[in-house]
């Protein structure tokens, strides 16, 4: 069953143009392709990542954070106490008074004793700011660290400033080191969020959509990767990576409550997202996707329609967030 699921997952019809097989995309002289096996060093290299975002977050977030003035508050653990914990895990986090009344005959102890550990046991499952602070941090160093690689990677190539040459000699396009090592860091950092989504910040308003953003991205990377799509894949990256880094410089300072520089970057971020994510994205990056390739084949292969759906998910992400920040910034100059 494997092997069938397998052949048909890497039939030629589903990411290939029409006459190309996979045997074409053999590295010859002056020609180097992607290769899928590739992508499995993406694992090994998310767990670099976690060792670099352990020592960052350790030695520099935190005399950062000390620096702006915040400081590591200390939480009260509650005494170990199994029946309110096995209550707390598996039942309700916000007993009513009732259940807490009889919790405290059951525990053989007073009322407020059971309040006072329901409320130091809620406290620990809230993040300190000195948490939020080091995984901004961490998030910022990476986004500004890969915008900054990709203008450099991307600065002088064609396709940067005219489109249409990202479909110049598809599929038989080369891989650059640049392109590898851009691919491997994306793909590796996005893997990285998802291993660590249980430990981190957790978000009640967009938890699922950040969940289906790193699915997507990753799915839409590697189905790049696989189908030599890497000259979009990287403008992709870039259009993405180039607003996010000022949203956590801004989350930064509005932790350190350096209340004018956080609301001038997120001004700022602001701009950057709507450029990037609601204008570039569509009329620039959806535009070569949806209509330029047919232009080289009379014939879409199904990997396009399947890049093109994931593409137009994060753009269904991209109004949603936007939304959002619309919302803020309306609060932010109609309520002060």
């Amino acid at each position: 069953i494997l092997k069938t699921l397998n052949s048909w997952f890497w039939w030629e019809n589903i990411w290939m143009p029409i006459n190309v097989t996979w045997a074409h995309f053999v590295d010859r002289e002056g020609l180097v392709f992607p290769k899928p096996h590739q992508l499995y060093a993406t694992i090994p290299y998310a767990f670099v990542l976690l060792i670099i975002r352990f020592l960052s977050e350790r030695y520099i977030a935190i005399p950062l954070a000390k620096a702006l003035g915040i400081k590591n508050v200390r939480r009260v653990k509650p005494q170990p106490n199994p029946v309110l914990e096995s209550y707390f895990r598996e039942c309700s986090k916000h007993p009513s008074q009732s259940e807490i009344q009889g919790l405290a005959k059951k525990c053989n102890c007073t009322v407020h004793l059971v309040e006072k550990w329901f409320r130091r046991r809620r406290n620990l499952e809230i993040p300190t700011v000195l948490r939020k602070f080091q995984e901004a941090f961490w998030r910022f160093s990476f986004y500004l660290t890969s915008s900054i690689a990709g203008f450099i990677f991307l600065y002088d190539k064609p396709w940067f400033y005219d489109i249409w040459q990202t479909w110049v000699g598809y599929p038989f396009q080369t891989l650059l080191p640049s392109q590898y090592w851009y691919y491997m860091a994306e793909i590796s950092f996005y893997w990285s969020l998802l291993f660590t989504l249980g430990i981190d910040n957790k978000r009640k308003a967009d938890f699922m959509a950040h969940v289906v953003h790193h699915l997507a991205a990753i799915g839409l990377m590697s189905g790049s990767w696989c189908g030599n799509y890497v000259r979009l894949g990287t403008l992709v990256i870039f259009v993405h990576d180039t607003a996010d880094f000022w949203l956590e410089a801004a989350k930064m300072f509005n932790y350190a409550r350096w209340e004018k520089t956080c609301n001038v970057l997120f001004i700022i971020f602001s701009i950057a997202f709507f450029i990037t994510r609601i204008i570039l994205f569509p009329c620039w990056i959806l535009r070569a996707t949806l209509y330029q390739p047919t232009y080289y084949s009379t014939t879409p292969v199904i990997a396009y329609f399947l890049f093109n759906g994931q593409l137009l998910i994060l753009q269904g992400l991209h109004l949603y967030w936007g939304y959002l920040i619309f919302k803020i910034l309306r609060r932010f100059i109609f309520l002060k």
